[in-house]
């Protein structure tokens, strides 16, 4: 390609609304252009980098034995319906009605539509085991669109669908994306981590994230250097930092600490470790009638440690929460407690309700919590003697670095990443509530083991520039970067030999399959730099009148600080060493 037939459009400046790094070098390279909220035109630069992710993707989709199709970005709400999503998604899914009245969905996901295409034309075990997928676009009516690419409201997504015969073979179907999924994200040339996660909204029994890693993630990843242990924060499991519960030594005493509503403060006044308090969060569980209106509430009060943290995820699996709950109204944390936040504990409670401990804190003793009185806690509690024990004693709180290894082969650390791809064994979800079956051996009709398989391609784009950049641009692994090589020629309008020498080279390249840029535009030469150390493109050849002369050309890597003098005839042989070819 010549930069003279190609669209290049580059910004000295970010738009104002840009905020994270991704969008900003997105938005300057010309690769996206903002229609509307959460909503982009994809450039020619940026619809390059897209193509090469998903000609991977295809690569080893196929290779795993997938068959691709293509299903509609509008479905019918009824199939929707038949699983209880079309009212149960929420606001991010978008219905739309069609001229005769009749309920559509702009599809955020392909749950339905697969499943509904399974149960009309995969009749016997004998068609077992099938994965579709496909590549497409897709809408989600995020609240607040933020980030450019990384939480758009529209994106393109692979997404694919297994169906197997029974567990056993699900689970080798899964093993199978898993693999795929390994191999995608290793041909782009990320830094990423395949880590153990929750089920949420998409449902099922296993599931595992694909984290690029970037200072920038959203998500917290924890994993054991010393083994392979990695997990989501919400599913890492925090083992007990007490082996077992000591003998009180301290009497229970009521300490007065005025304005002292959080336990760092408390700590501070009363010369304690934070370790030694306990923080107490009160949730409530309503159960509702037909008419979907509150019949009954329940109080709770969950325990952890003052310097811990409630996993939300964790708490909505907690026998009797796992239904939904809420934080307590003031009026709730009033009736039970007599008293306002900050001064809460389950030392004397007004009213009966179920007490829940993290697993540290039903091992602690001599802890101080709230008195349930104002600017008073108490000190030297203790299970038992002070307290009736915990209703329940599960995990309920997020890890944090120094933690023990649920594996025992060492302590966990935590790392930022983007969750760009997500594998779920489904299990018969989607197909008992569709009754999609086949016909097993003995003739008798069974529901399809399902799995569900995807993979942000617009997201990769914002996740590998938060990853790969620097204060002159983008850095993309050369995989999945718009072009491999830029050719600039200085004064190629002005002189021959620069130009002959340029379309030669150029002529070279594509020949070896590179595909090459030729920046004919007649740029000024540190306009022209800036241009591609902007874009990203991992190879640069400067040609000039001056090298030629003396049989040299300039070769430097984007990720290098220097340019390397080269003779021009050993050019090729590094480029070809160096991007495989």
């Amino acid at each position: 390609m010549k930069a003279s037939q190609f669209f290049i459009s580059t910004l000295k400046e970010a738009p104002a609304d840009a905020e994270v790094v991704s969008h900003k070098l997105m938005m300057r390279a010309g690769m996206i252009k903002r229609l509307g909220a959460g909503i982009y035109n994809y450039m020619p630069m940026g619809l390059r980098v897209i193509r090469k992710v998903e000609a991977i993707i295809r690569e080893e989709m196929n290779r795993a034995g997938a068959v691709e199709l293509l299903m509609p970005v509008i479905q019918p709400a009824e199939l929707w319906q038949e699983t209880g999503r079309f009212e149960g998604m929420g606001p991010e899914l978008m219905r739309v009605k069609d001229r005769h009245g009749r309920d559509f969905i702009v599809q955020p996901t392909s749950e339905e539509v697969t499943t509904d295409i399974a149960r009309q034309e995969l009749r016997s075990y004998k068609q077992l085991p099938k994965n579709f997928y496909h590549i497409q676009t897709k809408f989600r009516d995020e609240r607040r669109p933020r980030f450019g690419v990384m939480r758009g409201r529209e994106f393109t997504m692979k997404d694919a669908y297994s169906f197997d015969r029974d567990a056993e073979s699900a689970g080798r179907s899964y093993e199978g994306m898993y693999a795929a999924y390994k191999r995608i994200f290793d041909r782009f040339g990320l830094q990423y981590r395949a880590v153990a996660a929750d089920t949420g909204a998409i449902g099922g029994d296993r599931s595992h994230e694909f984290q690029v890693i970037a200072d920038t993630g959203e998500d917290a990843i924890v994993y054991c250097p010393t083994s392979d242990y990695a997990a989501n924060i919400e599913l890492a499991e925090a083992l007990p930092l007490l082996a077992q519960r000591a003998a009180p030594t301290q009497p229970l005493v009521k300490a007065p600490t005025p304005g002292k509503a959080t336990c760092a403060d408390v700590a501070a006044l009363l010369g304690l470790p934070l370790a030694q308090t306990v923080k107490s969060l009160v949730l409530a569980t309503d159960e509702k009638n037909e008419h979907g209106e509150v019949v009954k509430s329940q109080v709770w009060l969950l325990l952890v440690r003052g310097d811990h943290e409630l996993n939300e995820v964790k708490a909505g699996k907690v026998p009797g929460l796992g239904g939904g709950f809420r934080f307590a109204t003031l009026a709730e944390i009033d009736a039970h407690f007599g008293c306002k936040p900050g001064y809460l504990g389950p030392v004397g409670l007004r009213q009966p309700l179920k007490v829940v401990a993290d697993r540290t804190v039903a091992h602690m003793a001599d802890f101080v919590c709230g008195a349930n009185e104002v600017d008073a806690h108490y000190t030297g509690v203790n299970w038992g003697r002070d307290l009736p024990e915990p209703d329940l004693v599960v995990d309920i709180r997020n890890v944090v670095a120094g933690d023990p290894s649920p594996d025992g082969q060492g302590v966990l650390a935590i790392q930022r990443g983007i969750e760009v791809g997500h594998v779920f064994y489904l299990g018969t979800k989607y197909s008992a509530a569709m009754n999609a079956t086949f016909l097993d051996e003995t003739g008798k009709p069974k529901h399809f083991e399902m799995g569900c398989y995807g993979i942000g391609v617009t997201r990769i784009l914002g996740a590998a520039i938060e990853q790969g950049h620097d204060e002159r641009g983008i850095i993309w692994p050369a995989a999945i970067a718009p072009f491999e090589v830029v050719i600039c020629p200085i004064g190629m309008d002005r002189s021959e030999a620069v130009k002959d020498a340029a379309e030669q080279l150029y002529a070279q390249l594509k020949e070896l399959g590179v595909d090459v840029l030729l920046d004919d535009r007649g740029e000024r030469p540190g306009a022209m730099f800036a241009d591609w150390e902007l874009i990203g493109v991992p190879e640069r050849v400067v040609l000039s009148d001056r090298g030629l002369k003396e049989g040299q050309v300039e070769w430097q890597g984007r990720r290098e600080a220097q340019a390397t003098k080269l003779a021009l005839s050993e050019l090729l042989p590094q480029l070809k060493a160096r991007l495989g070819r």
